[in-house]
């Protein structure tokens, strides 16, 4: 397989995230997978959207006003409610705005259906480009989204009536949904997300956490590649600074491939690459596609298109 070139939320620090001119904007670009997070509303249409509701950060009303935290999850919330609001412009005195000062805003943007990006591909000519798609569920949080039976159903039910099922990897932190994808869609790759850090990790060496549906680590020899490798997955998702070129090889021997997220850096991207990893999440694909194409990795071709 190809080196799998990943633009986060559609490419974020260009283009508004997860939306349609995000995505066009990598599709005319080059990558190799589209990377995205879904939600479900409350008559059950699967959106694109990274928070499990509204953002703050980014969602405005008719008016004009940003929506106030922690904002209203989509799973409360009518499709039609949802396409009201403007997502194409950061709040300007938001940390978001300052994390990526040169995304271009676009106002009058709006949330799109994961039917809407298929559609976009589609209008793009691209039969290659990937998605890995996260589902955006908190075990710690269970009132803010279906429960992972009901959200998995959903998500599968648009990826096979869209016929777009040969394309697609499932990503989650929440791995109760990854083994209900594993046991319904059998195809689909599943991509293990992981954190070992910070003041909100997902993982631990030491034991099974809410979010990894009771495989723990501590029986597997202390391996995350190991517990994913158990779990059934296909691919382990960790954070880049998680990650040594030692783990990178010992996924490799457990037969999965270590696609590591979010790498904005060059630097950052090189070492990674130089550690063996088989793919790379940036939310800035243009520098990436730059670094990649320096270490002699063939490029995507992209297709333009407008959304």
């Amino acid at each position: 397989m190809a080196f799998d070139l990943e633009a986060h939320r559609g490419g974020r620090a260009l283009m508004p995230e997860n939306t349609l001119p995000a995505f066009a904007n990598a599709l005319t670009m080059g990558v190799e997978t589209l990377e995205l997070d879904v939600g479900v509303t409350a008559d059950g249409e699967v959106v694109v959207s990274h928070e499990r509701g509204l953002n703050p950060d980014l969602a405005r009303d008719a008016s004009g006003a940003y929506v106030a935290a922690p904002g209203t999850p989509f799973v409360k919330l009518r499709f039609a409610d949802v396409r009201t609001y403007d997502v194409g412009q950061i709040r300007p005195d938001s940390k978001y705005a300052k994390q990526f000062p040169d995304q271009r805003a676009l106002p009058g943007t709006r949330i799109p259906t994961l039917k809407e990006l298929f559609a976009l591909v589609r209008k793009s000519g691209n039969e290659r480009v990937r998605f890995n798609i996260e589902t955006k569920i908190d075990p710690e949080h269970p009132d803010e989204s279906l429960e992972p039976q009901a959200f998995v159903a959903k998500l599968l039910g648009v990826t096979a009536d869209e016929k777009f099922t040969d394309r697609v990897m499932i990503q989650s932190f929440d791995w109760r949904t990854l083994l209900l994808v594993q046991q319904q869609a059998p195809t689909i790759p599943t991509v293990y997300l992981t954190l070992q850090r910070g003041s909100a990790p997902t993982n631990a060496l030491d034991k099974a956490t809410s979010w990894t549906a009771g495989f723990n680590p501590a029986d597997h020899g202390g391996s995350l590649p190991r517990t994913i490798k158990a779990a059934g997955g296909a691919v382990w998702s960790p954070y880049f600074g998680d990650v040594t070129a030692a783990l990178v090889a010992e996924a490799h021997t457990q037969g999965l491939r270590v696609v590591v997220w979010t790498v904005n850096k060059p630097d950052d991207m090189a070492r990674m690459i130089e550690f063996g990893v088989d793919g790379i999440i940036s939310d800035r694909p243009d520098l990436l596609r730059q670094v990649t194409g320096e270490k002699g990795i063939a490029l995507p071709s992209g297709t333009p298109v407008e959304p």
